[in-house]
Parts: structure tokens; C-alpha cells; sequence
């Protein structure tokens, strides 16, 4: 009897798929997706409560803003022809998971670019912390103040998308996953703005 992989549809049925190239394609939708969750949650437990006068320093309000755009992605729907799983043949389940892969793929992208993000925020305000030692900012803090703002800054202008391709991939051939229809950054960067 030949193996089958589940696929948790939309509705919250279960699809098994029978053909081997399409029950690969079942499992690296799973594996893209208990990514972005995961990454999902390492966003949500980057968590920091500024005092009134700190609230719109440099690294709070980007913390505020990567959680703001992590509620976004996961709050994004999912685009209508990956709501009804195809019944027809294995063609239709094909198509239909290469596009699924490529949406999680996306959604992963985006949620780990926002993980960098929130996690350059964190690191400015443990040093910012750091400095300050529970005080308030004084003349004597402002040169270290300001060096933590241009890390921060750095930091930031560091992450970019091919960094972020290239860690999945590496991570991905490690881990040997089957990656026969991972879509390319460009494919990503194009799926992302076609769908938001």
C-alpha cells in the first residue's frame, strides 16, 4: 500500500494525496508552515514596555512596527484558488502545491525579515538598558545613545532578502528536505507583490 501524506485544507479537512511527487510536495508545505509558525511565535515573544518618554525612541517604535506587520501576515487570507483543493486529477493537486509552496514560502520570507527586524529592536534596547542602568537619559549618555542608534540602523540596513533566501536554503539542504519546487527570491518577491 503506497504511503500517503495529509494535507490540512482550509476548511480543516484532510486531503491525502497518493502520487510520490505530490506527497513530497504535501510534506514541504507542512515543513514551509511549522516554520512560519514557529517564526511566527519567536516574533510574538520579542516583547518590551518603554516608559512614556522612551516610546518613540528608534528601537521601540520598530519593535511596535514589526509586531504590527506580524499581525498583518497572519491575518492575510490566503489567495481563493488555495481555498478549494482540487478533486480532479493529479495534474490539478500538482498545480495546486507548487502554488502552495510558493505562497509558504512567502509567508515564511516575510515573517523571518520581520523576526530580524524585531530582533535588532531587542538588541538596541537590551544595550539601551544597558547604558542607562534604570536611569534617565543624560548628556553623559548621549554619545553611547547615539552609537546604539547607528547599530541599530546597521543592523537593519543588514538584512536583506538575498541573506534571508540563502539561510532558508542552507537550513533547508541540512535539514535534506526536498526542494525540487522551492521558487526562486525573485518568485517570492513577485508572489508578495501580487498578493498584497
Amino acid at each position: 500500500m503506497p504511503s500517503q501524506t495529509a494535507l490540512l485544507t482550509s476548511t480543516g479537512t484532510i486531503k491525502l494525496m497518493a502520487d510520490g511527487l505530490n506527497e513530497a510536495r504535501a510534506l514541504r508545505v507542512t515543513e514551509l508552515m511549522r516554520d512560519y509558525q514557529n517564526i511566527q511565535r519567536r516574533i510574538s515573544q520579542i516583547q518590551a514596555n518603554p516608559n512614556s518618554d522612551e516610546y518613540h525612541e528608534v528601537g521601540y517604535t520598530t519593535l511596535r512596527q514589526c509586531h504590527a506587520e506580524s499581525r498583518t501576515l497572519l491575518n492575510a487570507p490566503y489567495p481563493p484558488e488555495m481555498l478549494h483543493p482540487p478533486s480532479g486529477p493529479n495534474e490539478a493537486q500538482k498545480r495546486q502545491l507548487q502554488r502552495v509552496i510558493v505562497d509558504g514560502s512567502a509567508r515564511r520570507f516575510q515573517a523571518q525579515k520581520i523576526n530580524l527586524r524585531a530582533a535588532a529592536a531587542m538588541k538596541w534596547i537590551n544595550k539601551r538598558n544597558s547604558i542607562l542602568q534604570g536611569q534617565k537619559p543624560r548628556n553623559g549618555h548621549i554619545p553611547q545613545l547615539r552609537a546604539a542608534d547607528e547599530t541599530l540602523r546597521t543592523d537593519l540596513a543588514a538584512i536583506t532578502d538575498s541573506q534571508i533566501i540563502n539561510g532558508f536554503r542552507t537550513q533547508d539542504q541540512y535539514a535534506g528536505y526536498w526542494l525540487n519546487d522551492d521558487p526562486s527570491l525573485q518568485t517570492i518577491l513577485s508572489w508578495i507583490r501580487s498578493h498584497h
